[in-house]
């Protein structure tokens, strides 16, 4: 008796898929949806293609980015995520907006950990007229005293709040799209993702820097996961966060279980593969999603965050840098474009 031969799935060439993609194609939803899907055994092979495209735009640089929680809880917003939120029992501190002094201080504590970009970060729906005015005087003082890039982000904003920290210096600013279109109303009721789009628009409008992400492991699906990364493309956004929900006891998603590490580098060069010249930054709950496999994040990323996050804690800044030394990588202490991305052959 003749044993059926079994029909196996041909295996993609992720190098050649890296080459064609800097030659300029950009993927179909079903070669992106491949990359997600890979057996875990070509991992090694998809991130040597996503690394063959960041080493062609960024070489083995490596951007380090600094938060200050400028503002803690108090949040009338019901992200399931989040532990700042109005539904968030969350045991966490809260407090008003910090004063002028601490955030100029927080930038000086940023260029001594070799963070190119320092990032000003406020709970809430969105700043006051007041608390705009504290950022910006902040953000003035800074600037004569450092040279780096600031990141803001405060919720939604008005065009005319977006010109005037664009004005006072504000290199950057990041509001996250957070999910898909399709799972935003499982995630928040109390705005609507084109809110999200409308400040990312103000943004653009006012000649700040786009900065939108994600956060991976909120129930979404591998379409989802697609959904965003190719949102990311439209809206063009310079840098990408990619966060990995650390479920915080106390918030709505608080017993989500982690999607695991190959998982996470899966998404990582997905969003690689799909924004080729991107700053894609692995940031929040890499610690606990990545855990040991961080270091081969950056074979994809170019970015991370070093310091605690918001509400959590992050791993010790030395471990970064020792982690990027590790690797055989540089840290890119100034965050300033000299122009294009640099091309490494």
């Amino acid at each position: 008796m003749l044993t059926p031969v079994l029909e196996t799935k041909p295996k993609t060439d992720w190098v050649a898929l890296a080459e064609e993609v800097l030659a300029g194609k950009k993927l179909t939803k079903e070669e992106a949806l491949t990359i997600l899907q890979a057996p875990d055994t070509e991992v090694l092979t998809l991130l040597q293609g996503a690394y063959r495209i960041r080493s062609h735009y960024y070489g083995n640089k490596v951007k380090l980015n600094m938060i200050i929680n400028a503002k803690s809880g108090l949040c009338p917003e019901d992200c399931g995520y989040c532990s700042q939120s109005i539904v968030s029992t969350a045991p966490i501190e809260k407090y008003p907006q910090l004063s002028k002094d601490v955030l100029v201080d927080g930038a000086s504590k940023a260029k001594e950990a070799k963070a190119g970009t320092y990032c000003i970060v406020m709970s809430g729906r969105r700043p006051t007229d007041k608390e705009v005015d504290n950022v910006i005087e902040a953000v003035r003082e800074i600037k004569e005293q450092h040279n780096m890039k600031i990141c803001a982000c405060l919720g939604l904003i008005t065009p005319e709040q977006a010109v005037r920290l664009k004005e006072a210096g504000v290199d950057r600013f990041n509001h996250n799209i957070n999910t898909s279109a399709s799972n935003h109303a499982n995630i928040t009721s109390t705005h609507t993702y084109d809110d999200r789009i409308a400040t990312l628009n103000a943004v653009k409008e006012a000649g700040m820097s786009p900065c939108s992400g994600v956060i991976l492991g909120m129930g979404e699906s591998d379409e989802e996961i697609v959904e965003m990364a190719y949102a990311l493309y439209e809206i063009d956004a310079d840098s990408i966060p990619v966060n990995f929900l650390n479920a915080i006891p106390g918030t709505p998603l608080g017993s989500m279980k982690k999607i695991g590490a190959m998982k996470c580098l899966k998404a990582l060069a997905l969003f690689r593969y799909i924004n080729p010249t991107k700053e894609i930054r692995i940031s929040g709950g890499r610690e606990v999603n990545l855990r040991h496999l961080q270091p081969m994040g950056l074979y994809a990323a170019n970015s991370i965050f070093v310091g605690d996050y918001l509400t959590t804690d992050g791993q010790k800044t030395q471990w970064d840098h020792e982690m990027i030394e590790d690797l055989g990588f540089e840290i890119e202490e100034c965050a300033f474009d000299s122009g294009p991305p640099v091309l490494h052959q």
